[in-house]
């Protein structure tokens, strides 16, 4: 059963950003145009989210311990610093500009648009990019 609660979370987290068209550029950067053509659905779907992860993750800070780990992995960080605001700045932009966000479009790749191909091997590119960055200013 290793595997088959993190596919089944996967599998209805990609449903729910295809149902909610979370996966279409268009309908994302439509939502973020206040000026313009904007369209306020996606804000129904991420109150949706809050009104589902919010109790969730209250009634799991209760429990001794997950269903399929032997212990929680909370977050530990609490520091706002330069590289969290960076990172966000940079996120927002690239959301803002490309209308895609690293998690539906890896849940879109099952769709087989060359744009969300061409997304994530950039996104992997980064990634890789950042941590080469990091090991380089440790090592100085």
């Amino acid at each position: 059963m290793g595997l088959l609660l993190p596919a089944l979370a996967g599998l209805l987290f990609g449903l729910g950003l295809a149902v909610s068209q979370m996966m279409n550029p268009a309908k994302v950067l439509n939502f973020l145009d206040l000026a313009g053509n904007w369209d306020p659905s996606l804000a129904l779907v991420m109150g949706g989210a809050l009104a589902v992860t919010l109790p969730g993750f209250a009634w799991l800070r209760g429990r001794p311990r997950p269903w399929a780990a032997p212990r929680f992995a909370w977050p530990q960080a609490t520091d706002i610093d330069a590289p969290l605001l960076g990172g966000a700045a940079l996120f927002g932009l690239g959301w803002g500009l490309s209308g895609l966000c690293p998690g539906p479009a890896l849940a879109g790749l099952v769709t087989g648009q060359p744009l969300l191909f061409g997304f994530v091997l950039a996104l992997l590119v980064g990634y890789r990019g950042t941590a080469w960055l990091q090991g380089r200013a440790r090592a100085a």
